[in-house]
């Protein structure tokens, strides 16, 4: 049996879109023939058993996190379960793991070479480095709207101008930003704000890492990857894009889910090759009732559009509540698009050869998922650093058109539709945009064989290995000098 080379421990914040990519990188390091141990409160890793392969030697740790102590609902363990305003609370009170990290990392039995933690957790480098480990953070976000939510909430630009349009202080290269780009948390920013303080206190641990890994790759997100070289003055590796599938089965799984799947897939076997509009907010975003009733317009009117939306109750609604398409949807919605037309299903998609382009939040999970197979994109950012997505894709990559912003601003059907057409269409416009995003594709099959994320990962694990021969070789000479 091959020896393995070293344990890695990982630590992602508790939401879905940060324990993705934290669970891609643990299989991918698993590959390379390191143990892996996971580290997360008792209800998510209760979930992640249900979807671990069965082959797999990542061992799972709880640290122990009662909800009821912060102000949150009995058993609340990830922010997909929360509206907006109590995600950011759960947010502010996560450094409240902090004593329970120490002691569980100071009572580990296989001490590890390297600490890899969440973007949220800038205090884990102190405590990585008061038992001598190396620290790295990990980042599922773009590099590019990543570096602008950082500069955005240490500087606060927008509250020293009264226009409405700006730049940020040590990001110029990024271009102008514009208000209605800025997340509400960020617009309500101000100094009694908790959330507020929170990062300012969290932004700037980042430099007690050893260097930041983001979940992208160099050739596409230089400007944003060099902000964080020149601002922090730390390695930072572009390691992306890894991506996770969960491997559950029929047995293990809801008997719902697969019958879903199984409709999906039937759905797109029958239509026609970039034919399908792919709709999605990500696992934690929704948009209001009026948008949903102007996107399901557009919807209805786009003539030779076939769509499949994972659909969920809007905003100010209960998220996993029972979804009422009375309300929500147009009036015979469901009877015309779904049962007498069979143009549209709510419910690997973004693979199938018929889907010709993915309506999405720019969770920079699915924004990799999407390019990753040459899928273009119609942005309809949410949150946190979408917004900066959406821009950069669209004003740089030029793989994007943005369909709104926000889950509270005024959108007309008529204009959904003609973003739609625009880039499903056969007009000049939208063939550009297809081809670009295949160029991508292209950009990250070359990248994922022969590249730079391959050579990024290797220079990370080797300055790990590195640090952690220097600590062993200091104490076995401190240890032989008091002898």
């Amino acid at each position: 049996m091959e020896k393995k080379k070293g344990t890695i421990l990982l630590f992602p914040f508790m939401a879905q879109g940060h324990i993705i990519p934290f669970l891609a990188l643990a299989f991918k390091l698993e590959q390379k023939g390191y143990n892996i141990i996971f580290v997360n409160t008792p209800l998510n890793i209760k979930k992640l058993k249900l979807f671990f392969p069965q082959n797999s030697s990542i061992s799972l740790l709880e640290i122990p996190f009662n909800s009821t102590e912060h102000g949150l609902p009995p058993n609340t363990e990830n922010t997909d379960s929360l509206p907006y305003k109590l995600s950011l609370h759960f947010t502010t009170i996560s450094s409240s793991l902090e004593p329970s990290f120490r002691n569980l990392v100071s009572n580990l039995i296989e001490k590890p070479l390297c600490i890899i933690s969440d973007m949220f957790f800038g205090w884990s480098a102190n405590i990585a480095h008061e038992f001598g480990f190396f620290h790295v953070i990990f980042s599922g976000a773009s590099g590019f709207g990543l570096a602008c939510y950082y500069s955005m909430w240490l500087n606060l630009p927008h509250k020293k101008t009264s226009n409405s349009s700006f730049t940020m202080p040590d990001f110029h290269e990024a271009g102008n930003l514009d208000v209605s780009q800025l997340s509400p948390s960020l617009l309500a920013a101000d100094s009694n704000d908790p959330y507020t303080n929170f990062n300012w206190k969290n932004l700037p641990n980042w430099m007690n890492s050893d260097g930041i890994l983001f979940n992208t790759v160099e050739d596409l997100d230089k400007l944003g990857l060099m902000y964080f070289r020149r601002k922090l003055g730390l390695p930072v590796w572009a390691i992306g894009p890894i991506h996770w599938q969960a491997s559950t089965n029929k047995q293990r799984a809801a008997k719902e889910t697969w019958e879903e799947t199984e409709k999906c897939i039937k759905f797109l076997d029958e239509k026609e090759p970039k034919s399908v509009l792919y709709i999605s907010f990500g696992s934690q975003s929704t948009i209001s009732a009026s948008q949903m009733m102007e996107l399901a317009k557009a919807l209805d009117n786009a003539s030779g559009v076939n769509f499949i939306w994972v659909v969920r109750p809007p905003l100010g609604f209960d998220i996993n509540m029972e979804f009422k398409e009375e309300e929500w949807l147009p009036e015979g919605f469901v009877q015309r698009v779904f049962e007498d037309q069979n143009r549209g299903l709510i419910v690997e998609i973004l693979a199938h050869k018929s889907v010709g382009a993915f309506l999405t939040h720019c969770g920079w999970n699915s924004v990799l998922e999407s390019l990753g197979v040459g899928v273009p994109l119609l942005g309809w950012p949410i949150a946190a650093e979408q917004f900066y997505n959406a821009k950069f894709l669209e004003q740089d990559v030029g793989v994007c058109v943005e369909v709104a912003r926000g889950n509270n601003s005024q959108v007309k059907h008529e204009d959904i539709l003609d973003k739609i057409e625009l880039v499903m269409g056969e007009n000049e416009k939208g063939k550009e945009i297809r081809r670009k995003a295949c160029e991508v594709k292209e950009m990250i099959d070359d990248d994922n064989f022969k590249g730079s994320s391959i050579k990024a990962m290797d220079e990370f694990l080797n300055a790990a290995l590195s640090m952690n021969k220097m600590s062993n070789d200091v104490r076995i000479n401190g240890n032989m000098s008091k002898s």
